[in-house]
This record gives structure tokens, sequence and C-alpha cells, in this order.
């Protein structure tokens, strides 16, 4: 049991006294970062599938594997 409340009083000091953490002007520039990113990740994956036809069945647009499937079959 000494070694359970060893550890949290060590836990705890390492949280309130060894931590730095961001400020808020930080966490505002990483948060906006993560956004950013996320948009530019989906707009990547809605343009593959978009070119490459997954969509939904009764689209005009069957993208470059429709169009192989076309030719071919």
């Amino acid at each position: 049991m000494a070694n359970v409340a060893t550890y949290v009083k060590e836990s705890y000091t390492e949280l309130v006294e060894r931590v730095t953490w961001p400020t808020f002007s930080e966490l505002q520039e990483a948060s906006i970062l993560v956004f950013v990113a996320s948009l530019m990740i989906a707009g990547i994956v809605f343009v593959m599938d978009w070119t490459m036809g997954v969509n939904s069945p009764d689209s005009t647009w069957r993208g470059v594997i429709g169009l192989i499937y076309a030719y071919l079959f």
C-alpha cells in the first residue's frame, strides 16, 4: 500500500511542478492546425473517392474504375 501512496504523491508532484502546460494561445494554435489538417485530409479522401467512382450507384459519374468497367464489359 505504501507503494501506491508513493506513486500517487510522485505523480501529483510531477503534474503540478515538472510538467509545462501549454498556454491558451499555444493550445488555440495547435487546435487550428489540427482542424485545418483534418479538413485537408478529408478533402483529399473525398477527391480520391470521387475520382475512382466510389459514390452512389445512380450517379452519372462512375469514376475511372467505372470507365474501365464500361469499356471492358
